[in-house]
């Protein structure tokens, strides 16, 4: 990347934007940028955050491009309508998207860890970066999600870390296919299902990612991934499992508890390596994330890090935000916020709030029509098997922040779909309905979820729920 040239990001705000927009800033170059959600008004206090670390906002109306030797940085699936865009091409700016500009700063690193999966990215990658920060790395951590362990001036978790050293951790998507631009010295594939793309399309994807990395963290848990790891060989793959005695790293019995679990790992004696054991004690709660964690461990391994070392580290692990979040609990009842959106993710939060009592009244806001079509059936199938006959699920419409998008299947449908297998959903026709709905039905003892992704304003309904219980 040029540092000598300044940089406008095209969507500062976004998830995947404002971590890459830090890490570009960190390295010297003048940001700037636009967002349509500050525009609307959502928000107001991540705006004012990011104007407070040093960068400067405009309108997303093209006013913020002016000059050719601006790089704008826009997201793979922008269209060319937008005015900051517009704006870029009159005036001779370069474009760039995301994961072009992300990919190269990435495979420009000394030591690269990638993680790319359906599920569990951000969690394991803010675990890899705990270790490796813990074990004097001093990593580059670029996650899409906001790490409790990683703080700034303000107190604030950062979803981005500049460090000294050589390695560079970040999250690798799937979902537009730029996985293929990066080139890491680990990758590390959590699991595959649907999610963004089907099936047939995401298995070149992820297998061309394991095929140009050194070492290759690979779950024995998910037939897809135990597959890659079949095609990688014992030399390259590195692989784990929450049981089966066949993996390199195997997790004992596990103790569960509302907030945590212990257990202990074993990493078998190999050709070169004895076989070495830890007790591991996670401050976050369900098996999901001790698979998560047994991804961590291998992968922090292959970068040099004992497992004794690595497994200490993940006990201070405070988890990421908006993943079984705890809002506060008032009048008996607890809310909860999570990133929950597509049917493994659900699953893995449903499964781990069952472990114990209570009641589970959940809202679901799908995350754009598009997923919603691909997805739906899928969805209603996995949420009427997980959730139990006492809950209640109450759907709005999916987000849609504009733009040109099939909106012919919503929330209804796939209510319906659910309701007909016997649980009980329901479509609303508004996020406002549904909180009033959820207070309507909450007594003591339940537990209201709030599920979604894409619309950082699902952690402002939590809380003015949370309020409207007190």
């Amino acid at each position: 990347m040029s540092i000598a040239r300044p940089y406008f990001f095209c969507g500062i705000g976004g998830s995947g934007m404002s971590p890459l927009a830090a890490i570009v800033k960190a390295r010297g170059a003048t940001v700037a940028g636009s967002d349509r959600s500050r525009d609307q008004g959502r928000t107001p206090d991540k705006f004012a955050a990011l104007q407070a670390r040093g960068f400067a906002l405009f309108p997303q109306d093209g006013s913020g491009i002016t000059s050719a030797d601006q790089i704008l940085v826009v997201s793979a699936a922008v269209e060319e309508s937008v005015p900051d865009v517009q704006a870029a091409r009159r005036a001779g700016a370069s474009v760039v998207t995301r994961p072009e500009l992300l990919s190269e700063l990435f495979n420009a690193a000394g030591l690269r860890v990638g993680v790319a999966g359906t599920s569990g990215k951000s969690t394991t990658t803010g675990m890899i970066g705990t270790i490796l920060a813990r074990a004097g790395l001093d990593p580059t951590v670029m996650n899409g999600a906001e790490m409790k362990d990683f703080r700034g001036p303000d107190d604030a978790p950062l979803s981005a870390v500049v460090g000294a050293g050589e390695a560079f951790v970040s999250e690798v998507d799937e979902s537009d296919g730029s996985i293929r631009l990066y080139a890491p010295s680990v990758a590390v594939v959590n699991n595959m299902s649907l999610d963004h793309k089907p099936m047939d399309e995401l298995r070149p994807l992820f297998r061309g990612f394991v095929s140009r990395a050194e070492r290759a963290v690979l779950n024995l848990d998910n037939p897809e991934t135990a597959a890659l790891a079949r095609e990688a060989g014992a030399d390259r793959a590195l692989t784990y499992s929450l049981g089966d005695p066949a993996a390199d790293l195997v997790a004992g019995a596990p103790r569960l508890s509302p907030t945590g679990v212990s257990v202990s790992v074993t990493l078998r004696a190999r050709a070169g390596r004895p076989e070495a054991r830890a007790d591991l004690a996670l401050a976050v709660p369900g098996l999901h994330n001790v698979s998560n964690a047994l991804a961590a461990l291998c992968a922090t391994f292959a970068c040099g890090v004992p497992l004794g070392e690595a497994a200490a580290a993940l006990g201070a692990f405070t988890g990421i935000r908006r993943r079984l979040d705890v809002v506060g609990t008032a009048g008996g009842v607890t809310v909860i916020d999570d990133f929950a959106h597509n049917p493994d993710k659900i699953a893995a939060t449903l499964h781990t709030l069952h472990g114990f009592p209570g009641r589970l009244l959940v809202m679901f806001q799908p995350h754009g029509y598009g997923p919603l079509k691909l997805m739906g059936e899928a969805l209603a199938e996995g949420l009427a098997q997980d959730l139990a006959p006492d809950d209640v699920l109450v759907m709005p419409e999916p987000v849609y922040f504009g733009g040109t998008v099939d909106r012919s299947v919503g929330s209804r449908e796939v209510a319906e779909r659910i309701a007909a297998r016997g649980r009980r959903a329901e479509a609303l026709p508004d996020r406002a309905a549904c909180g009033d709905r959820l207070l309507a039905l909450a007594a003591p003892g339940d537990r209201i979820v709030v599920m979604g992704a894409r619309d950082d304003t699902l952690s402002s309904f939590a809380g003015d729920l949370l309020r409207r219980l007190g």
